[in-house]
């Protein structure tokens, strides 16, 4: 008997969601096979079988959430080899520093409840420590529990995260609690371009002209070693809004491509991305990131950075304003640029150059 076991899903993931079972026990697999899909923050993966042989037991069911080296399955007899199996294993070229941090434990004085408490909180499904004591001394009594009990059926049933839901929820609190971040604002005046531009490819070319007039942004920063890392290719992050949650597949390279090369890769990825297709290798390594919410809403932002990046650019809603215009006050297009960036490594000088680099190439005229 030989386990296998959930391998490294990369960029720290620890765990993640039982999707589908595509083998039984007592099957016969063959080495690359499909095993099962298992859903991360990111996509949902295959894990192909490392190795030919008969299934002798499958661990956990469909929306079970395993972690990373416990067994998936057991092999009875057969196994032929073993080849270590990274899923989405990025290319020896590439290298990307471990990033977030592990959640503190709760800390607080303790609340005390009676045994008759504890058991009508369990008998109306009430989480305990959801609950505002009233009593002496930080006690729950029963109006406390009965009270909560009423709020829950008001409020509908609960809903557990799961999938990129529960991931991006322990991220995010990991990023807001690492970076120390801050923002600053200014509006683009594009009442000059020509009719039809393509908005998303002009936020993508200007932020590759934005890095190479200050690299500082393009950057990776190790908080445990105290590293900053600069980088000369600028790998763009685009956040999509997908019905499962956020999901920000990498778009390559984005100063050596041209323009058609570059809205193929923006059409693939979003569509891979709202597929929940995408290669895992696609998802990891972004320098920088666009969130172009204004395509839905709202002007300006204070957008949230995911280590080791150390900026996001967000692009609010395009609106006519009035604003200077040589000289005199006239009403123009224009587009709303937020960039937050990470204090602890990039200066507020820096942040500016970067900002006004941004706004000068989008007010091109093409």
């Amino acid at each position: 008997m030989r386990q296998f076991t959930l391998p490294d899903l990369g960029e720290g993931l620890e765990e993640a969601e039982i999707v589908s079972w595509y083998v039984s026990e007592g099957d016969h697999v063959v080495t690359d096979q499909p095993l099962v899909s298992v859903e991360t923050d990111k996509a949902v993966v295959e894990i192909p079988s490392p190795a030919s042989g008969r299934i002798a037991r499958v661990f956990g069911a469909k929306g079970d959430i395993v972690k990373v080296g416990t067994p998936l399955v057991e092999f009875a007899e057969g196994v032929e080899e073993d080849r270590g199996t990274i899923v989405g294993e990025l290319g020896s070229g590439e290298h990307l520093p471990a990033a977030g941090i592990s959640p503190a434990p709760p800390t607080g004085p303790q609340r005390q409840v009676f045994p008759a408490v504890r058991a009508l909180a369990h008998k109306l499904d009430v989480d305990l420590e959801s609950v505002a004591p009233t009593g002496p001394g930080g006690t729950i009594t029963r109006a406390d529990v009965e009270r909560a009990a009423k709020g829950m059926s008001e409020a509908g049933g609960a809903e557990p995260l799961r999938g990129m839901r529960r991931a991006m929820s322990q991220r995010m609190a990991a990023a807001h609690a690492q970076i120390a971040p801050a923002t600053v604002t200014d509006e683009a005046d594009i009442d000059d371009w020509p009719t039809g531009e393509d908005v998303t490819i002009r936020l993508v070319r200007a932020i590759a002209a934005a890095c190479k007039a200050e690299p500082a942004l393009n950057a990776w920063y190790n908080s445990g070693a105290g590293e900053r890392r600069l980088l000369a290719r600028v790998d763009l992050g685009i956040a999509v809004d997908t019905e499962g949650g956020l999901i920000v597949p990498v778009l390559r390279n984005i100063a050596g491509r041209g323009v058609s090369d570059l809205r193929a890769g923006l059409d693939r990825l979003r569509a891979d991305a709202i597929a929940r297709s995408i290669p895992p290798e696609e998802l990891r390594g972004a320098t920088i990131t666009l969130s172009n919410f204004g395509m839905m809403g709202g002007r300006f932002a204070n957008l949230i950075i995911v280590p080791p990046q150390t900026a996001i650019i967000g692009a609010g809603r395009i609106s006519q304003r009035v604003v200077p215009h040589r000289g005199q006050p006239a009403v123009r297009r224009t587009l709303p640029l937020s960039l937050t960036f990470d204090h602890r490594v990039v200066t507020g000088g820096e942040a500016a150059r970067f900002l006004v680099a941004l706004k000068s190439d989008l007010e091109q005229m093409s």
